[in-house]
């Protein structure tokens, strides 16, 4: 999915952190791949890491200044340069939740903060590195990304990685902080694993969320009346699907090594990540509720 070349982009809702001093896992971070990252470190070590999933909030927000974006007010810039691209796909979804919002349940949206870093920061869910991986900090209400985990979607996880799957990514933190506007966090028991739990269903529905924005993207305009992105390609949205299977718990088990057990998922499976972000895709952010299936059906 490319942006149209003329298109302004307002690159003010995207800052890069400092590098930080790591001090642990982000533990009350959620993220695309960050929490099954302590799942596997369960399993292989023997070490209980179920706490920190639980999405408690284990720090004060985070006051983090952050630096602009420099050369990023374009299309042709998100298109160029994957730091322009970050700011080109927030810009796009902050204006598509800001008129969505009310169909999930809120009331006054609010715009998330994003921060892009480079090899650890810390935030109010602890430190992070970026083999944490995307993740959204509750407490600090933030979006955080090392694009390095780009490659890493090539390299580890056997996906293109492509700008629309790139953008899926920041869709997906994007969904976490609809969840957490709407009180989904609040609700949901993000202690427990496996097929059915709250932590799989938060996750799932997050790529519904990313699905629903993909689904509106190219109709969507910015303060000037001008559409961010051109059609999306049918190879577009295979890639975008591609990421989505990539991180699924089971093909991240599978290319750890070890064997595939749905009782630690915290994700959902390849497939499951795929149907979710297609119904939101199609369906748009009410096709997201899922919490209301049974678990068969997820």
């Amino acid at each position: 999915m490319s942006f149209n070349d003329d298109t302004r982009i307002d690159s003010s809702k995207v800052k890069r952190a400092g590098r930080g001093r790591t001090t642990g896992i982000a533990a009350g971070g959620v993220g695309i791949v960050g929490v099954i990252v302590v799942a596997l470190i369960s399993q292989f070590t023997g070490v209980d890491l179920s706490g920190l999933v639980g999405g408690a909030q284990v720090g004060p927000a985070q006051q983090i200044e952050g630096e602009s974006l420099e050369g990023c007010s374009t299309g042709a810039d998100a298109n160029a340069s994957i730091d322009c691209r970050m700011a080109g796909a927030a810009d796009s979804l902050d204006t598509y939740w800001a008129s969505a919002a009310p169909e999930v349940g809120i009331q006054g949206y609010a715009s998330p903060e994003f921060f892009l870093f480079t090899a650890s920061v810390d935030t109010g869910c602890g430190g992070a590195t970026s083999a944490t991986g995307p993740f959204y900090c509750p407490p600090d209400r933030a979006l955080y990304v090392d694009t390095d985990f780009f490659d890493q979607l090539r390299e580890q996880f056997g996906a293109s990685a492509g700008p629309l799957a790139q953008m899926y990514v920041v869709g997906h933190e994007w969904g976490h902080h609809v969840q957490q506007l709407s009180g989904a966090f609040d609700r949901a028991d993000r202690t427990q694993t496996g097929p059915g739990s709250d932590t799989i269903r938060l996750e799932v529905q997050a790529d519904c969320y990313a699905g629903a924005w993909v689904g509106s993207a190219t109709t969507i305009q910015n303060e000037y009346g001008e559409t961010f992105l051109e059609p999306v390609t049918r190879e577009q949205v295979a890639d975008a699907l591609d990421a989505a299977a990539a991180v699924g718990d089971d093909r991240i088990q599978e290319a750890s090594g070890g064997r595939v057990d749905p009782d630690t998922w915290t994700h959902g499976s390849a497939e499951q990540r795929t149907k979710w972000f297609e119904a939101g895709r199609v369906g748009g952010p009410t096709a997201c509720d899922t919490f209301s299936v049974p678990t068969s059906e997820l």
